[in-house]
């Protein structure tokens, strides 16, 4: 094959690759987008805010009889007085605030736990409308961090396709505007009859395979 014939090859072939790396990650930065307005309109509308700044002052978490803790100041402080709009904060609010009050009223017992001691206790009795009372509580602190988890994880999954799109775009604009035109350039330099190897290359070659 001429050198000529492969830089050609070369520069059509990193033309192409270029092309479609450009569609992807397109493609990428609409799936990025898609996921953040799903997730944003989502949480918008249950309207759930963070506890306001104040609320995390030591005189404030004694007062407040452990609504809210130290130990969420490290995942929650920053939100302070924020509505939930994005799936970091629907990730905090979720395994930090959420998770927290359900583990201190079920004592760190799951749904299911709960239910099952539950049932064990005379019906009407006031232990087991107590206890009732608690499994649905758990329940429905469980189910509102299973659906604020789930959007975290579509929104988290929008953060890779973001982060896809742009390594794409690099790739691309690398493609187009060092590699395809320093291709183009050696094969402008390139004497038509130049042979990808010379003739010394193929006895070489030859005698490597016979070996």
């Amino acid at each position: 094959m001429r050198r000529r014939t492969f830089d050609m090859l070369a520069v059509v072939v990193g033309a192409a690759l270029a092309v479609v790396l450009i569609v992807a990650g397109s493609l990428a930065l609409w799936g990025y987008s898609y996921a953040n307005s799903q997730v944003h309109s989502q949480l918008a509308a249950q309207k759930i805010t963070f506890p306001p700044k104040s609320a995390f002052t030591p005189a404030a978490m004694a007062a407040s009889h452990g609504e809210v803790t130290p130990a969420m100041i490290p995942y929650l402080e920053k939100y302070a007085g924020q509505q939930m709009t994005n799936g970091a904060q629907a990730e905090a609010y979720a395994d930090h605030f959420i998770q927290a009050h359900v583990n201190e009223i079920g004592k760190g017992k799951t749904y299911s736990q709960l239910s099952e001691a539950a049932m064990k206790l005379p019906k009407g009795s006031p232990a087991y409308t107590k206890a009732e009372a608690t499994v649905s509580t758990v329940f429905k602190g469980q189910a509102l961090r299973s659906m604020l988890l789930e959007a975290y994880g579509f929104w988290q999954i929008g953060q890779f396709a973001l982060v896809g799109s742009i390594a794409a775009y690099i790739l691309a604009f690398l493609l187009l505007v060092i590699l395809v035109p320093l291709g183009i350039w050696h094969m402008q330099r390139t004497e038509e009859t130049t042979e990808l190897f010379t003739a010394s290359d193929r006895t070489r070659r030859v005698v490597t395979e016979a070996a």
